[in-house]
């Protein structure tokens, strides 16, 4: 339902400035992902979580296919059925091998299925180093969705779940970011398992945020273009509302489509895909980021707009909704509501509460990145864990 009493701004029980320091030193940590950092929401924690584990002095080997100039590099790349704007990459082992001998990890995180992780699964067991697997996508579910290639969606689905079940086997621990995807993790054969936080670049909690217009005109969705992310909505809301100007970012399979649609409606603008760095400056011109997805682990972005003093409208599927922090900044999109009923409520909300809602969501940011780094380095030293357990919804 629509959150439109929002409690007062104070939101942490304890002042973070009381934290004890955070010291990582002497932790040596390996990620080993097959999600490249440019391309989706998996390989962007990654990144970001290596850039404050990097800053509190632990060393990080991030291990990933990269995109870079629209080309495909860190193995034999491999068209993925159903998705031209995806590759399946299969590593070199030796060049792997050679960088984690280098760093000689004492934990290791896979947060993917897929060649990488096997070849990661078998380096940990090598290294003796402890092992934590990220479950951030229910990819069995997504393949089921690809209605164009079955015969593949079925076999992904068989392959996905044997990579996942093998995964948990060996893990020390298995983290998913929403209660939903903790019972899914529990489902496939996970044991242990814990909720984890998601980082924030720094650029978003450290540079000078902007204050909400007067009243609510430019609308964003940000993501991949694909068929769980609900983009029908986001169409039908600018039909439906003329009077405010609505923007596409990212790329996918319905990237023809949505440049039609685009075409069509003078209210709706596709700004294609758009470079990391530009996400801050994309979000800082909006005034609503929308999230309107049917399957939605987590929701990075919305947090990244929560960070940025952005209102934020999301579907009831989105896991970022089980954290109950960041749940009363949010507006939620109930599942017999349209995306342009909800903005409709949220524009005729006072502007003193959108305010508050912004202000509120910024706090609630900052507090869950800074509580989440002191989980993460709990979770790698196999330590009690600290940081986010005050805020698990169970």
């Amino acid at each position: 339902m629509l959150n439109s009493s929002p409690p007062p701004v104070s939101v942490s029980p304890a002042p973070l400035d009381q934290a004890p320091a955070i010291d990582a030193r002497g932790l040596r940590v390996a990620i080993i992902s097959d999600a490249a950092p440019e391309r989706n929401g998996v390989g962007t924690y990654y990144r970001d979580l290596a850039e404050h584990l990097k800053a509190i002095g632990a060393q990080v080997e991030l291990i990933s296919p990269r995109y870079r100039a629209s080309k495909w590099h860190g193995g034999l790349a491999l068209p993925m059925p159903g998705d031209p704007t995806q590759r399946f990459l299969i590593p070199r082992p030796g060049l792997i091998g050679r960088r984690l001998a280098r760093l000689n990890p004492n934990a290791i995180i896979i947060p993917t299925p897929g060649p990488y992780a096997m070849l990661g699964l078998l380096f940990a067991r090598r290294f003796e180093a402890r092992l934590v697997v990220g479950f951030h996508t229910h990819f069995e579910r997504l393949a089921a969705l690809n209605n164009h290639w079955r015969l593949f969606g079925i076999l992904a689905q068989t392959y996905l779940n044997r990579c996942h079940r093998a995964l948990f086997r060996a893990s020390h621990l298995v983290l998913a970011n929403s209660d939903e995807m903790l019972e899914v993790a529990r489902a496939i054969g996970a044991t242990n398992v814990g909720l984890m936080g998601t980082p924030i670049p720094k650029r978003f909690l450290d540079e000078p945020v902007s204050p909400l217009r007067a009243r609510i005109e430019r609308v964003l969705f940000a993501g991949r273009l694909a068929p769980e992310k609900n983009l029908g909505a986001v169409i039908e809301a600018a039909e439906a509302m003329p009077q405010l100007r609505f923007q596409i970012a990212g790329d996918g399979p319905l990237r023809d489509w949505v440049e039609q649609e685009a075409a069509r409606l003078p209210n709706l603008d596709y700004v294609g895909w758009v470079r990391r760095q530009q996400i801050l400056p994309l979000i800082d011109r909006t005034d609503l980021l929308v999230l309107p997805s049917t399957i939605e682990s987590f929701g990075t972005i919305a947090l990244e707009a929560l960070a940025r003093g952005r209102l934020v409208v999301v579907s009831s599927q989105c896991g970022i909704l089980s954290w109950d922090l960041l749940n009363r900044a949010l507006f939620q999109m109930r599942e017999d509501e349209t995306l342009a009923t909800v903005l409709e409520r949220v524009c005729a909300l006072d502007r003193s509460m959108l305010e508050r809602k912004a202000v509120l969501g910024r706090a609630a940011a900052r507090e869950i990145n800074e509580r989440n780094l002191l989980h993460w380095l709990s979770v790698l030293r196999d330590q009690e864990p600290q940081g986010l357990e005050q805020y698990e919804e169970r």
